[in-house]
């Protein structure tokens, strides 16, 4: 059944953080949450967590209701929060004894967790010794160590060198295949490289919500094209489905149709009938960077 959020509000005294948002997720994957500092993704995933419990709006998760049955959808959620909260003293498998006994599992599979997550060569070492990248892996361990059917990771590749970012790309990706993954970051790559399935959030909304390969494939088109003089966005605004136009510089502009029907011979018709010349005429794919500018830029 998934995870449904039916305009959720998050208030901290007169901020308004979290704003009606609405989102539904009912398949196995890794789901990127995007969106500039301050937009309300941490505060998202805390409430998901049940770390937050006073907010507006409802939350079901596998139909059970977040504020009605929050210990039941706990035991179903793993969470590594950005500042991943460790135990430096204590020993890797130690570590994982505790949160097992925490979870009251009888048994808990941690040989099994420990070699998953490639720290079979570290579980003799005491955890403050260890790299940011193995820090990560014991925290990914402890949120695994009770089978949660729901992963939430903020952040988790900061800090990473690029060996150790890459290893935990893979790893998550293989996450992903039997479990929903909620993946927080402010990295556009990670997204790209990792999730089928992409939310913007800014100032507190959804601005986008839609799957990578949708937003990799879809037809919207930029033009870029040069002109032998300029010409005013009033006259450009008459080309047939014309969504938008920008003067780049001097006589060029950038206009974008959201069609799937090359514009380029309608755009050549309307310099032929305005007496223009074409010196350079090209189309752009609009990539998540510019997708994710566009939608969070200030005005």
């Amino acid at each position: 059944m998934g995870i449904k959020i039916e305009s959720l509000s998050k208030y901290y005294g007169s901020l308004s953080v979290l704003k009606k948002i609405s989102l539904h997720f009912s398949q196995n994957g890794v789901v990127g949450l995007l969106g500039p500092n301050g937009a309300g993704k941490t505060t998202l995933l805390k409430i998901l967590t049940g770390y937050l419990n006073h907010w507006d709006g409802e939350v079901t998760i596998d139909g059970l209701n977040l504020k009605k049955d929050q210990k039941k959808i706990q035991a179903q959620i793993g969470y590594l929060p950005e500042n991943n909260p460790l135990y430096s003293e204590m020993y890797v498998r130690e570590y994982l004894q505790f949160i097992g006994q925490l979870h009251k599992i009888k048994g808990p599979p941690i040989n099994e967790l420990i070699e998953k997550i490639g720290l079979s060569a570290q579980v003799t070492k005491k955890i403050g010794i260890l790299s940011k990248g193995f820090r990560q892996r014991v925290g990914l361990a402890a949120a695994l160590l009770h089978d949660p059917k729901y992963l939430i990771l903020d952040e988790p590749t900061t800090g990473l060198d690029p060996n150790q970012v890459i290893e935990i790309r893979k790893l998550i990706q293989d996450l992903g295949k039997k479990k929903m993954v909620f993946l927080s970051t402010h990295i556009l790559q990670e997204v790209e490289a990792m999730c089928e399935k992409v939310v913007i959030l800014h100032k507190g909304k959804v601005v986008l919500n839609q799957s990578l390969k949708e937003l990799q494939s879809e037809k919207k088109q930029v033009i870029e094209v040069s002109f032998d003089y300029r010409v005013e966005n009033i006259a450009l605004a008459k080309i047939h489905q014309l969504k938008n136009v920008v003067n780049t510089f001097d006589f060029n502009y950038e206009l974008t149709f959201e069609n799937s029907m090359d514009m380029r011979p309608v755009i050549f018709d309307f310099a032929h009938d305005n007496g223009l010349k074409i010196l350079s005429l090209q189309q752009k794919n609009e990539n998540l960077e510019k997708k994710f500018n566009s939608l969070t830029k200030e005005i």
